[in-house]
């Protein structure tokens, strides 16, 4: 049974942070997401903000519970007149930050006023991959300077225990867009437990996809926080750090461990 334990609550508001992150080093977070529940394409077991109340990919039904690009904008120019030496503005929040109906402008401005107001910040994305069908979430990638995508898993049946995508999302497919993108860079997250992708079938395929996609890096990691899924066990550093170093030595593709041990 899916049981919720201490998980973090939702994001009130656009912005959050600046936090101190292991990836991005201080980043102002950018939620661009209902603040009422959590509207995402995926219902991952190990998500820090708990079951996913909307799964969906279609947010037509939606559109009014997202903020405005006006708020959003209004938001991060006050932030960035107040808050100064960032390492990066960051897409993430707390669902799929490409699902907002008016993504492509919204990164388009926010790149504006971190020109006008903080020069030479880079723009970053944290996303599922599961929306790189659509013209205007790509036209928007031109804007940010470090597009950090999902790949947990190698094989489909791992990929759906894992990452529970709403129906009509396969790993083939996303697969198969990351391979048409450049300059990216693959997240993936590993987990033990109820479900494994540290396992020989499942670790194989997904080292052979990065082959396939060729990104410039690959960032791997467990779960630190509390996860939606109570039976989901925490991958040690020493087994991260392996997986690095077969993966490194099977692609060439430089790996970062990221870990609290």
């Amino acid at each position: 049974m899916e049981k919720n334990v201490e998980i973090l609550p939702l994001k009130q508001g656009i912005i959050y942070g600046p936090v101190n992150s292991r990836r991005l080093g201080c980043s102002l977070g950018l939620n661009l997401s209902p603040d009422k529940y959590k509207l995402c394409s995926f219902n991952c077991i190990y998500c820090h903000f708990g079951w996913t109340k909307q799964l969906t990919n279609d947010i037509s039904k939606y559109g009014k519970d997202f903020p405005t690009k006006e708020n959003i904008f209004f938001a991060v120019r006050n932030a960035l007149q107040t808050i100064k030496n960032l390492d990066c503005v960051t897409f993430s929040g707390d669902g799929e930050p490409t699902l907002h109906p008016d993504f492509e402008n919204i990164v388009n401005g926010v790149r504006e006023l971190c020109d006008e107001l903080l020069p030479e910040t880079p723009l970053a994305l944290l996303s599922n991959s599961s929306n790189l069908k659509n013209d205007s979430v790509i036209r928007a990638f031109s804007k940010i300077d470090l597009k950090i995508l999902k790949l947990d898993a190698g094989i489909e049946s791992i990929f759906i225990k894992i990452n529970k995508p709403v129906h009509g999302i396969s790993l083939g497919s996303i697969i198969g867009d990351l391979k048409r993108q450049k300059d990216i860079i693959i997240q993936s997250i590993f987990v033990k437990g109820s479900v494994d992708n540290t396992q020989e079938e499942n670790l194989a395929a997904w080292i052979k996809a990065l082959a396939e996609i060729m990104p410039k890096k690959v960032q791997i990691y467990s779960t630190d926080r509390p996860v939606a899924e109570k039976q989901i066990e925490k991958v040690s550093k020493k087994d991260l750090e392996a997986i690095a170093r077969r993966t490194i030595k099977e692609t060439g593709i430089p790996v970062d461990v990221f870990s609290l041990e």
